[in-house]
């Protein structure tokens, strides 16, 4: 969890605040800020798992190909949304802080690379 808080404070314009009984990751100011990640932590099943938006097919794909890993989440999963388990060992951080990017961009319209 603390790891995923310092992922998602790194990006520009983010605050944490509790949301439907988990921590989340909001970008942008004001009235314009926008859920990019919420923690899932046995909330909604028994896994340890963070949501995020994701590309046009990325869930269809990351699920096919590691659905041990990958999962489409509960209420969000219609709109593209990827559920990502953190409690499957190991966990590969520099994939987390590329979906975590991804996200933020997405929710941002800003580009989550060089």
């Amino acid at each position: 969890m603390e790891r995923l808080r310092a992922v998602c404070l790194a990006l520009p314009e983010v605050d944490e605040r509790v949301s439907h009984g988990e921590p989340t990751w909001f970008a942008g100011v004001g009235r314009r800020a926008r859920v990019f990640v919420m923690l899932a932590d046995h909330h909604h099943d028994d896994r340890l798992a963070f949501w995020c938006p994701a590309a046009a097919g990325a869930q269809e794909f990351l699920v096919a190909e590691e659905p041990e890993l990958f999962f489409r989440p509960p209420y969000v999963g219609h709109r593209g949304w990827i559920g990502v388990r953190l409690d499957v060992p190991p966990v590969d951080w520099e994939r987390v802080e590329d979906l975590v990017a991804d996200a933020h961009a997405l929710v941002t319209g800003r580009s989550a690379g060089p």
